[in-house]
């Protein structure tokens, strides 16, 4: 990315955005979609500042905070622990390849190496989704 284009602040409006709640404190299921959405976003910003197209979220991916909602406890506590785990590698990891594009210098193999650390980390979040049969999910009354 050359200097002076638009590129979206490191921190997406704030940082409240990734922490919403501490790392190890339970969070509601809002809390949890704003940032699965927060991180999607900052991965979008890794990918284009490694020079790779745009992805387009699987299903899966878009509906994972619905998804993860109806999961047993242990399952969203860790998605929580996850997210805020990845938000602390994503923050400052965006904050640093910005500074290094803005000093005209070529960010993207760094760019790429936190592309690849921000989708082994989604994989693993989305192996913790409840497994559907071919009923879709586990419902209960």
């Amino acid at each position: 990315m050359a200097r002076g284009m638009n590129a979206p602040s490191p921190n997406f409006g704030s940082s409240a955005s990734f922490r919403s709640a501490g790392p190890r404190q339970t969070v509601n299921a809002s809390s949890t979609s704003m940032r699965w959405a927060a991180l999607g976003e900052a991965g979008q910003v890794v990918a284009m500042l490694a020079g790779l197209e745009p992805e387009r979220p699987s299903k899966e991916v878009r509906n994972f905070p619905a998804l993860i909602r109806d999961a047993e406890k242990w399952r969203r506590d860790l998605v929580d622990n996850g997210c805020a785990d990845l938000a602390a590698v994503m923050e400052p990891g965006i904050t640093a390849l910005l500074a290094i594009n803005a000093r005209g210098a070529d960010c993207k193999p760094a760019a790429l190496a936190l592309w690849r650390e921000f989708v082994t980390a989604r994989s693993a979040m989305l192996e913790l989704l409840p497994p559907t049969g071919e009923m879709g999910p586990r419902r209960s009354a």
